[in-house]
């Protein structure tokens, strides 16, 4: 290395030493006018530069109070449209106004001239914001100015505060054009040293050369570098080792890309995550909700619309929606879709039947999605929502209305008829024939006060009200279930039985629920009985399963009788409200209620009631109940799944 600049050093001693001494002189002699030259120049350029920069500097500082105090009201009454009117009158106006910035009190731009919002922020970038320099005070009245420059010369900036009466409401940056005079001035005086320059140094050509030679690679480098990085491509590098300003510039070159490609990357993070939550919310909605665009192309669909339109495993995202959608929602919505990206109408709301891929009710929802300024229609939401059930308790209130209605008719009507025929016939009747009428009277009202009450029965069962549990005597029970039903069995020819197992233990129950659950089993029993058959009733303690030691301890109640017996294909509905098997035999007995309420006491004894059952043979009903336990404690019963509604029962005692 020594050696190389030693033979640099030598052969520039003897290329100088070749000249001539009068071309030593002119040369000593041009390198002293050049540097007098260059310090005059200087000095007048750099004079009226100050000159320039002082007069826009209180041009700008006027020129920004004036704004100032015309736009701070506006500002202040949020009337942005008017304070861009008014600015872009002004900026239109004049030519001295090289940019306006209007920034609220947190730095955010909110309007700017030539930029306007849509070219600052929009949904895919992130907010632009003012970038106010360190010395800046907001709380400051008078303006703040400073110049930088650019490569059509140096541009004044003003920061004006805007307050309102002693609020301060935000900033205004305006950007002060140079004065066209001066910059032409300093122009020609460039231009005028420049030739001079050009002439004197005539004599470093060759140099220049080797300069412009050694320049050009990285100028060309740098060329490509900015193409690729105005392409997107933010991983060029420049890699040339130089130094001095071209050095510098590369330097900055490299760190702009990584910067950008910093950026990019963590804009395309935070794209991806907003997306990811977007999805997820989506996904988690109960709902079924598509977003369609106004090409009717899908944009995004939950898994919820997915199965209610029989969607999994179809790709839709990017398709026509209504090539998808069954057929009875395609019919009910192409027209609404076509109206809502046409403005004709801003929603819409349907109540449609499926048949695929399961029978269901939907409610469909059309609402339209708006851009930031609420101005176009960017797409349509659609939201589905599965009715099945609400339509189901609908038909269900409707059907026990009408069900009640009529059974309550009956009996009224036949206690009309006999009281009018008493009334007006009464002194043509014979005795026999008007105690006859009053017995039917007294049947009749007694059927419907059974109704009555077995309607309240069910109402209080399938309602939240609170039962206390505690231990029962079946055997008591059962016990007085026979007395009542006595007489009844020995008029109709009928056997009563009692097998009760002896040293029972106690149950987990309501003595007055489990009696009613009786009455009702055999008062059926002994109504579809003939004479001469037999009623029993048995209870009896469970043995633990072989398979499972642990199992809690239940005590099992049977009714059975030999009567008429229930068909197989009624016995899923036997336990329904107001169904009634002796509508198969011609009668018009009981309320049909009766079995739906030993279903709804049982269910709230956290059992179930089994039946077996052959036509001719007889019917067999059962149910276990825990046995009762000591130490006292407290269970909350389960819902009741057939009154669709929540239903807590709290209990004096606690099943093992």
């Amino acid at each position: 290395m020594l050696a190389l600049l030693k033979k640099i050093q030598e052969a520039i001693a003897g290329w100088w030493s070749e000249f001539t001494l009068q071309t030593k002189l002119l040369a000593a002699a041009t390198l002293v006018v050049s540097l007098i030259m260059s310090g005059l120049t200087f000095w007048a350029v750099n004079t009226i530069q100050q000159d320039a920069r002082l007069n826009d500097t209180r041009f700008g500082r006027d020129l920004g109070v004036l704004l100032a105090s015309n736009v701070a009201p506006l500002i202040a009454e949020d009337r942005l449209t008017e304070v861009a009117q008014f600015s872009q009158r002004f900026y239109s106006s004049t030519s001295n106004v090289r940019y306006m910035l209007y920034a609220d009190e947190g730095g955010k731009i909110f309007f700017g001239i030539p930029f306007w919002e849509s070219a600052v922020q929009n949904s895919l970038t992130i907010e632009r914001r003012i970038q106010l320099p360190d010395d800046y005070a907001a709380n400051s009245e008078s303006p703040m100015v400073r110049q930088h420059r650019t490569p059509d010369g140096e541009v004044t900036d003003v920061f004006v505060p805007l307050t309102q009466d002693g609020k301060y409401l935000g900033v205004l940056a305006i950007g002060i054009n140079p004065n066209p005079i001066v910059v032409t001035s300093s122009n020609l005086t460039r231009d005028v040293t420049i030739a001079v320059f050009v002439s004197i140094w005539v004599m470093v050509i060759l140099g220049a050369v080797f300069n412009a030679l050694m320049i050009t690679k990285p100028i060309k480098e740098l060329l490509v570098g900015v193409k690729n990085i105005a392409a997107g491509n933010f991983k060029q590098r420049i890699d040339l080792p130089q130094e001095g300003e071209l050095g510098e510039l590369i330097s900055s070159f490299n760190e702009m890309a990584e910067r950008l490609e910093r950026y990019e990357e963590q804009n395309i993070e935070e794209l991806t995550a907003e997306k990811a939550k977007l999805e997820t919310l989506v996904s988690t909605i109960a709902d079924g909700a598509v977003l369609i665009d106004t090409s009717m192309q899908v944009v995004l669909v939950n898994p919820t619309a997915r199965r209610m339109f029989g969607w999994e495993g179809v790709n839709v995202v990017g398709k026509n929606v209504l090539h998808y959608l069954p057929s009875p929602v395609q019919i009910e919505l192409t027209r609404p879709l076509y109206q809502i990206v046409a403005s004709d109408r801003d929603s819409a709301e349907f109540r449609i039947s499926l048949t695929q891929p399961t029978n269901r009710t939907v409610r469909i929802l059309l609402t339209t999605v708006l851009d930031q300024y609420r101005e176009s229609i960017k797409g349509i939401a659609m939201t589905v929502q599965d009715i099945t059930r609400e339509v189901e308790l609908n038909e269900a209130k409707s059907q026990f209305i009408s069900n009640v209605s009529h059974e309550l008719r009956t009996p009224l009507f036949n206690i009309k008829t006999y009281i009018e025929t008493l009334h007006d016939y009464g002194e043509d009747l014979s005795e026999d024939k008007r105690r006859e009428f009053l017995e039917t009277a007294n049947h009749e009202t007694d059927r419907l006060t059974r109704l009555v009450n077995d309607v309240l029965d069910l109402s209080k069962l399938e309602s939240c009200r609170i039962y206390h549990f505690d231990g029962v005597d079946l055997a008591q029970a059962i016990e007085q279930t026979l007395r009542t039903y006595q007489l009844n069995a020995k008029d109709k020819g009928i056997e009563l039985v009692q097998e009760v197992a002896p040293d029972l233990p106690l149950v987990v129950g309501h003595y007055d629920l489990l009696l009613q659950v009786f009455t009702n089993l055999v008062g059926n029993a002994l109504k579809f009985t003939a004479a001469g058959g037999k009623v029993a009733i048995r209870a009896y303690l469970l043995e633990p399963s072989s398979n499972n030691h642990t199992q809690n301890p239940q005590v099992r109640v049977e009714v059975s009788d030999t009567g008429i017996g229930i068909d197989q294909e009624d016995q899923a509905a036997i336990f329904d409200r107001f169904f009634r098997v002796e509508n198969r035999v011609h009668t018009l007995e009981g309320t049909g209620l009766g079995l739906s309420i030993v279903r709804n006491i049982i269910d709230k004894h956290h059992s179930t009631v089994h039946l077996v059952s052959e036509v001719g043979v007889g019917t067999t009903f059962w149910f276990d109940l825990a046995v009762f336990q000591v130490e006292p404690a407290v269970i909350e019963n389960l819902p009741v799944v057939e009154a669709a509604q929540t239903e807590t029962v709290d209990t004096t005692a606690t099943i093992f």
